[in-house]
């Protein structure tokens, strides 16, 4: 198993916004994370990259604890993150975003900025090939010059996991990427992460947008309260009752 979360607990005062959260992600899957707003979805995902520390539990990245570290040794040990709200850096092209993230993975990133030596040029050549590389796979290889914030909002998207995706990751977890998306750009966002699992990746994905959920995740798990109420396959959590009952409502969930 890639990742392991035992007992996770996180409480703001008197709010228990984790309570008890056990699951386990298998190398190589994508696993959906659901739930109502308030469920404690996108908190789970902060303590587990390590934005926020839990109030008790355990997280195993490999077998390993991670407990403790920061997210950015989190990430160096193969844990990469995207955000409901996007953050890219709007000063920079489009290239140099997807540079940032290949950065946290190769230790010379910051000898490539000051350091005319030629190893080290060779080292930002291939850091270049390999960026360009990751904004071919998700679309946007003609754009590779343009300002991040001369994008439009679905290529915004693409660009985010472009990023991410240079930090060479073992597990992506995923906030609600289809946020802000038409019907054909989260036709297209499905393809893209099919196409990542193809390339063994393994995903861990909040998302709202059931037809995404329900076709493409392996295994989902419901939260609600703070609190997991049901894990399976997709035929399975449409006809669970709880799910039904905490969610959205039985039409919300049928897809077809």
């Amino acid at each position: 198993m890639l990742l392991q979360v035992v007992s996770l607990r996180k409480y703001f005062g008197g709010v228990k916004a984790l309570d008890d959260i056990s699951f386990a992600v298998q190398s190589g899957e994508i696993l959906g994370l659901i739930g109502p707003n308030g469920a404690g979805k996108t908190t789970c995902f902060n303590v587990i990259n390590g934005l926020l520390p839990p109030t008790s539990g355990s997280i195993y990245l490999e077998g390993l604890p991670i407990d403790g570290l920061t997210p950015y040794h989190r990430a160096r040990r193969g844990l990469a993150r995207t955000f409901q709200n996007i953050q890219l850096f709007s000063g920079m092209t489009v290239l140099e975003n997807v540079l940032t993230g290949n950065h946290l993975s190769e230790p010379a990133g910051v000898l490539l900025a000051i350091l005319p030596l030629p190893k080290i040029k060779r080292a930002e050549a291939q850091a270049r090939q390999q960026a360009m590389e990751w904004l071919s796979l998700v679309g946007l290889q003609g754009r590779a010059e343009h300002p991040a914030d001369s994008l439009a909002y679905g290529e915004q998207r693409r660009l985010e996991i472009a990023r991410a995706l240079a930090q060479k990751p073992k597990l992506l977890l995923l906030d609600e990427p289809a946020a802000g998306l038409n019907p054909r750009e989260t036709e297209d966002l499905m393809i893209l992460l099919a196409k990542l699992r193809q390339l063994g990746l393994t995903l861990l994905v909040i998302e709202h947008d059931m037809c995404l959920v329900m076709g493409l995740c392996q295994r989902i798990i419901v939260l609600d309260q703070g609190q997991v109420i049901a894990s399976g396959p997709p035929a399975d959590i449409q006809r669970h009752p709880r799910v039904i009952e905490a969610y959205l409502g039985r039409e919300d969930l049928e897809v077809e």
